[in-house]
């Protein structure tokens, strides 16, 4: 066997690695990143991989391995000190870290962004509540940042004028915040119960008020209708992708509205399969009228 087929079996290895991570954890977002096409779909899943490790880390997985709190912080300090590494180097003995580092390097990711990303995640370890200002360097860091990372992925081999760029940047902000509020409110007994958390600034979520629920939907409604003006301007091979997440975030924020406040601390909220594959179809039949230049 040639000596580059060794390496190029163990890059499909790790491809298939990360993916498995991501299938494993969200049903959801697996389904999604179907529509995109497959270099794209190959990278998002491989950046997607990663931030659920690290997510793992902060989540309670280390701790649940017998480690103390100042092991978890050592554990997430390593890691992202790998992650910053992974792109120098062409082989790495994790797979997801592997298939991370080929992504970061045909995407030329931001460190700066991967360190606001491993910021917020190690807020998780040291603060259970926030005010206006943690919560938005929280939510740039652990969704926004993400949002612009996906969207440098989107936009290899695709380029785009400066204006257009910025309005991408800004609707990838506005949609990962809002994929993270979305969460927030749909894990509401976990972070409360289990991780002790409470994000939103003050709301007190174990006994949230149907007027709290109902500005944080009309809040995330609003970035996800921010979001959803700039499709169009991607490139057709992330089109239908982003569709289809937008608009099952959005099923899933109308249930989370359709639901009384007091409910949503006692249970998650999940949109049926047949409603998603529904969503998704409709998006791909969307998608195509936009690549013909019609929404």
């Amino acid at each position: 066997m040639p000596e580059f087929d060794y390496l190029n079996r163990y890059d499909r290895m790790a491809v298939k690695a990360a993916h498995k991570v991501i299938s494993s954890y969200s049903t959801s977002f697996s389904l999604a990143t179907g529509l995109l096409s497959p270099s794209v779909r190959r990278d998002i899943r491989n950046l997607y991989a990663m931030v659920r490790i690290a997510d793992e880390i902060v989540d309670g997985t280390v701790e649940a391995a017998g480690a103390s709190h100042r092991e978890c912080e050592q554990v997430l300090d390593d890691y992202e000190a790998a992650v910053l590494a992974a792109p120098a180097q062409r082989f790495h003995v994790d797979p997801v870290l592997h298939a991370y580092a080929q992504t970061a390097r045909r995407c030329d990711f931001d460190p700066a962004h991967v360190r606001a990303f491993f910021a917020s995640m190690r807020r998780d370890l040291t603060q259970s509540s926030h005010d206006q200002g943690s919560f938005d360097e929280y939510v740039y860091g652990s969704a926004e940042v993400i949002g612009l990372l996906c969207l440098q992925a989107f936009l290899v081999d695709h380029p785009v004028t400066d204006a257009e760029r910025r309005r991408l940047e800004a609707g990838a902000r506005s949609l990962g915040s809002a994929f993270q509020k979305v969460n927030f409110l749909r894990d509401l007994r976990e972070d409360a119960g289990v991780l002790g958390r409470s994000y939103f600034p003050g709301v007190d979520i174990t006994s949230l008020t149907e007027d709290d629920k109902s500005r944080l939907v009309a809040e995330i409604r609003g970035e996800l209708a921010d979001a959803a003006a700039v499709i169009p301007l991607l490139p057709p091979t992330a089109r239908a992708g982003v569709l289809a997440a937008t608009n099952l975030f959005a099923e899933l924020n109308e249930r989370i509205d359709a639901t009384p406040a007091a409910e949503l601390a006692r249970r998650r909220i999940s949109v049926p399969r047949r409603t998603k594959a529904a969503i998704l179809a409709k998006a791909v039949a969307r998608s195509s009228r936009m690549k013909e230049g019609r929404s």
